[in-house]
């Protein structure tokens, strides 16, 4: 039962977008509290929840979620391209115990990630030379296969049973949210060219990526000077979120009670990212406290983010 929790927002535009010198040292400082919790729990295997922005999975076939049992991350933004240390023995171990406790898992051999999973563990480790990972897939941005909150929930409870019974010192981590909604297109795009492309599996030629990481720290830029054509972050929303994630069972049981159009209308169409959160902290046992040690929240316009850090041990 040793395991720990992390909750981590990201963002592409880490590196590419200037934030103010202050923003920037706060941010800094609080992934180095972060990176120091971590070494120091000195974690033997990691499952690694997180959401995809068309980069590995397409509305062909979008599952609401997915285990890898190989990942490789594309190298979107300034992410690193390359394998994921997978350990898919565990992670077909976990799909067949989630299997057996009525969750209709989806497996991936060949899971394909993009900075959602990669950014993470570079942040913690410097790169993608970590400790073992299971890689958890989850969608965030095409409906209606979006997981609702309660299956989130269960889901993170089931993957407790699961780790209670394995014996490697696991930290889990959400990664995602918290309030944002980046220029991620949808099928109601209004370019047949847009829709196709959010459709179907293809390799994005570089041009393509260049133009969208452009289109990317524009949004992020006129959000920082007030461009009210952009969804506002919400921190009220954030706190609110943050906390039940850090209270009691309660607390993530009144979460779940939200309803699912809400969290597009007060945070945005992405903030169904932050239920990486609450699956990966539902994992921690109900049996024993796991208190709340580290937490840091900043608005940060240039990333398009409401950016949040949460360690519970």
């Amino acid at each position: 039962m040793n395991r720990a929790f992390l909750g981590m927002s990201h963002s592409p535009l880490i590196g590419l977008n200037e934030i103010p010198p202050a923003a920037e040292q706060a941010l800094n400082d609080a992934f180095s509290r972060t990176r120091k919790l971590v070494q120091d729990y000195d974690p033997e295997l990691i499952v690694l929840i997180a959401p995809d922005h068309y980069n590995g999975f397409f509305n062909q076939l979008m599952p609401p979620f997915c285990i890898g049992t190989q990942a490789r991350s594309v190298g979107d933004y300034l992410s690193s391209a390359g394998p994921l240390n997978v350990d898919g023995a565990v992670g077909l171990d976990l799909a067949d115990a989630l299997m057996d406790d009525g969750f209709d898992m989806t497996v991936s051999r060949r899971m394909t990630v993009d900075h959602g999973f990669a950014q993470p563990l570079e942040l913690l480790w410097g790169g993608l030379d970590t400790p073992p990972v299971v890689p958890i897939f989850l969608n965030a941005v095409a409906p209606p296969s979006i997981p609702r909150l309660q299956r989130c929930r269960s889901l993170g409870i089931a993957i407790g049973r699961f780790l209670d019974g394995i014996p490697q010192r696991t930290l889990v981590i959400g990664s995602g949210g918290l309030s944002h909604e980046p220029p991620v297109p949808n099928l109601n795009h209004p370019d047949p060219v847009v829709r196709e492309r959010i459709t179907v599996p293809c390799d994005s030629i570089p041009i393509d990526l260049e133009a969208k990481k452009q289109r990317v720290m524009a949004a992020g830029r006129a959000m920082a000077r007030g461009d009210n054509s952009i969804k506002p972050l919400n921190p009220e929303w954030d706190r609110r979120w943050m906390e039940a994630i850090a209270g009691s069972d309660a607390d993530l049981n009144a979460l779940c009670r939200q309803s699912e159009e809400s969290i597009d209308l007060a945070a945005g169409h992405s903030a169904h990212e932050s239920k990486s959160w609450l699956i990966a902290r539902s994992a921690l046992s109900p049996d024993v406290e796991h208190p709340c040690v580290f937490q840091h929240y900043q608005t940060i316009p240039e990333y398009i983010a409401g950016f949040g850090l949460m360690f519970m041990h």
